[in-house]
């Protein structure tokens, strides 16, 4: 039987970098892998990038209401009839920004069709609460792995926290892709409240 992984961490953890080498890893042996992440994630555009400069295009974007499980089913289907091998892997980065009803269908892929799937997101936003598709896939993922990084202060990074022009802000709406004004710094629990000044989920 084929499992759902989560595999999350703080920004910067490497979560891209993870994911492209797991594909690489699966078609250096010869199987056919399928690339994902939602459509809301508008960094790259359609494409994967890692810190490291490794960039690859997904295979399928997500929207916000789009059945997962249909948009795996057509692609596997054209993997199956142009390379006669089936689909070993699903690979979705940004898994965070997927709905409760959309990480259910990772969940059946798994599951029903018998295909790994390896998810990979933050589990919580700039105000320290969970994203919908984290909490979902802390809920029924099969495995569950964490991947470090470390606060400025050299801690391990556990909260994602927001700056706009350089300031770090505490209210807003829950995504914010990151780019010209919008960055994110990984910060270990003390060091965002000192920056918070004490205020979590928007509460003292």
């Amino acid at each position: 039987m084929a499992k759902l992984y989560f595999r999350y961490g703080a920004m910067n953890s490497g979560k891209s970098t993870a994911l492209l080498q797991a594909a690489f890893n699966y078609e250096e042996r010869g199987h056919e892998v399928l690339l994902a992440k939602p459509a809301i994630d508008t960094k790259g555009d359609r494409d994967i990038v890692s810190r490291l400069g490794v960039v690859r295009e997904v295979d399928f974007t997500i929207g916000p209401d789009s059945s997962v499980l249909d948009i795996f089913q057509q692609h596997r289907n054209r993997i199956i009839e142009d390379h006669g091998r089936d689909v070993s892997c699903l690979l979705v980065d940004e898994a965070q920004f997927l709905s409760s009803e959309q990480v259910d269908d990772l969940l059946r892929i798994a599951l029903i069709d018998n295909v790994p799937v390896l998810a990979y997101g933050i589990r919580t936003d700039f105000q320290t609460v969970a994203f919908p598709g984290s909490r979902r896939l802390l809920e029924v993922a099969h495995s569950l792995e964490e991947l470090k990084t470390i606060c400025r202060c050299g801690r391990k990074a556990i909260f994602n926290a927001r700056l706009v022009d350089g300031v770090f802000v505490f209210d807003g709406d829950q995504v914010a892709i990151d780019g010209e004004l919008v960055t994110y710094e990984s910060l270990c629990g003390v060091c965002y409240l000192q920056e918070s000044g004490g205020v979590l989920n928007g509460r003292h």
